[in-house]
């Protein structure tokens, strides 16, 4: 897949380290750029020159201190035009497309649902198709498009697997560009939600940052030396066999004990409805277990108990700066917070440091922006390496 430019030259290795730093970083001055990308005065102008005159990077003023002096003459930070160019990011559940309009910088300015009424992969890229055409009649200025699914992707345009949507080797990209003239990028959506936080996010400029999701699913992502750890495995879904109490409940889609089993919303609902009848809503559950019922605090402090067991190991093994708890399951931490806790110090050398947590109450859209930075890194920049 190579990069669109929309005008901008396409980039050389150089140039696109230049890009990346002031775009996650900037504004920076010539002299800090230098400093971090270890390059002299003279290799950091002639990188520059083409990003300037492609209007990719701009000068601006400095608001802060002095300008910095160069051969005489002021010499003013760099900085990325954020609005110079929008991208639109996609997230396909089983019943809903989410969708988000994101600056060059991934911030959103705007957001547009549709129900999914079918799965069949043409229905999809036709949903998709239309929701483009209402989002760009608005936002002119879009580069390409993100979309992020529960599943196995390959080659970033193939969904291999998603037994979500119940799709097997559909050529996504391929079906939604012909539908709308964009440049597409499909990825998982959990590998999407990393690369956006590394780059603009909980994990940004850190140099080992993870990501833990729960939801309807559990997802995990490693980012280290300032980059997201890949594997073949990205996208086959973890936790069925990540036993963490193995006499723990055992549900239809997990192991005895899993992480699954104890922690995606599907298990804890099917446990609660197992146990008393009663087909009870997430929230419902967390309100419950939050009021003192018996059976739903029971499977609420089991499944706390389990998330501060993963959120141990991770520490304990990957070491990262900060571990970032997102996914529509993390009310779960409001509820029962000193459960969690408890089980991370259970699972910690008593003088090991604190682990540096942090939840980020989330909804679909964050999905669907995480997406659309993936748009941006691989189709703009062309950092289809990370």
């Amino acid at each position: 897949m190579t990069a669109v430019t929309d005008g901008w030259p396409p980039l050389s290795p150089g140039e696109r380290s230049v890009a990346i730093e002031v775009l996650v970083n900037g504004p920076l001055s010539r002299a800090e750029l230098a400093r971090r990308l270890d390059l002299s005065a003279g290799s950091l102008t002639r990188l520059t020159k083409p990003l300037l005159e492609s209007g990719l990077l701009v000068e601006v003023p400095d608001a802060g201190s002095p300008a910095e002096v160069r051969q005489g003459r002021p010499s003013q930070p760099l900085d990325v035009v954020s609005e110079s160019r929008a991208f639109l990011g996609f997230k396909i559940t089983e019943d809903m497309v989410y969708s988000v309009v994101t600056t060059l910088r991934g911030v959103v300015v705007a957001r547009l649902d549709r129900p999914l009424t079918g799965r069949d992969p043409a229905h999809v890229a036709d949903l998709v198709g239309g929701m483009t055409a209402e989002l760009t009649a608005a936002h002119p200025a879009v580069s390409g498009i993100g979309i992020g699914v529960g599943g196995r992707v390959e080659k970033r345009s193939v969904v291999a697997d998603s037994v979500f949507l119940d799709w097997y080797d559909v050529p996504l990209a391929e079906l939604v560009e012909e539908r709308t003239g964009l440049r597409v990028v499909v990825e998982n959506d959990v590998t999407a939600l990393v690369e956006a936080e590394s780059w603009f996010g909980a994990g940004r400029g850190l140099d080992r940052f993870a990501v833990l999701t729960i939801g309807a699913g559990l997802g995990y992502g490693l980012v280290s030396g300032g980059r997201r750890v890949r594997s073949a495995e990205d996208g086959l879904g973890i936790g069925r066999r990540w036993i963490v109490n193995p006499n723990g409940p055992l549900t239809p889609d997990g192991e005895r004990g899993s992480a699954i089993s104890l922690l995606t919303i599907p298990s804890i609902r099917y446990q609660i409805r197992a146990a008393t009848g009663h087909d009870l809503t997430y929230d419902e559950i967390l309100a419950s277990a939050a009021a003192g019922d018996p059976m739903a605090s029971r499977v609420v402090d089991e499944a706390a108990r389990a998330l501060g067991t993963l959120v141990a190991q991770i520490a304990n093994f990957a070491m990262p700066e900060k571990i970032l708890l997102a996914g529509e399951g993390v009310g779960l931490v409001e509820v029962a917070g000193a459960a969690v806790e408890e089980s991370i110090l259970a699972n910690r050398h008593p003088l090991a440091d604190p682990v540096d947590l942090e939840t980020k109450v989330s909804d679909f859209h964050d999905w669907a922006r995480g997406a659309a930075v993936l748009a941006l890194q691989v189709l703009v920049l062309g950092a289809a390496g990370r």
